[in-house]
């Protein structure tokens, strides 16, 4: 469907809430119990509403809704190149303070996970310097966790 340029448009600024909504992300998996011990016992988000074909999570402060489908195990993944790896897109990820990214990173090393990207740093003396990992759940869904060095140069070019 094509976009009316007449249309009234939505301002950049009308984008930037002055606190953080939570985002709602629904992502299939192909076993529930699976995402309940991916995201509940792994990573402890809590766990919200549920019904035989889905579960909420609470995802560091967001709903992230695990969706019933037995097809979703082993789906194809694209690649893209950024700073020498093949991220996997697409993806979903929080941004973390740097000292938390360290601890979950730390942690995850500890229970075995295995990682796409390894944990490590992107773009480092840059603006952009973060802190990056790449994983897949047990149902394919690419996760990244980031952190940056400086939070205020988040969206900096």
């Amino acid at each position: 469907m094509p976009i009316d340029a007449s249309a009234p448009t939505v301002a950049y600024s009308d984008c930037m809430a002055p606190s953080l909504a939570p985002f709602h992300l629904a992502i299939p998996v192909h076993d529930l119990a699976d995402a309940r011990a991916f995201y509940g016992d792994l990573f402890g988000c809590p766990e919200g509403r549920s019904s035989p074909d889905w579960v909420d999570f609470d995802f560091f402060g967001h709903q992230l809704v695990a969706h019933l489908d037995p097809e979703a195990k082993g789906r194809r993944v694209h690649h893209n190149p950024v700073d020498g790896h093949d991220v996997p897109v697409p993806h979903f990820g929080i941004v973390l303070g740097w000292d938390d990214w360290e601890r979950l990173s730390g942690r995850l090393r500890a229970a075995g996970v295995r990682f796409e990207i390894e944990p490590g740093i992107r773009f480092a003396g840059l603006v952009g310097e973060q802190a990056t990992m790449f994983l897949y759940d047990p149902s394919g869904n690419a996760l990244e966790f980031k952190a940056f060095r400086d939070p205020s140069r988040l969206f900096a070019k």
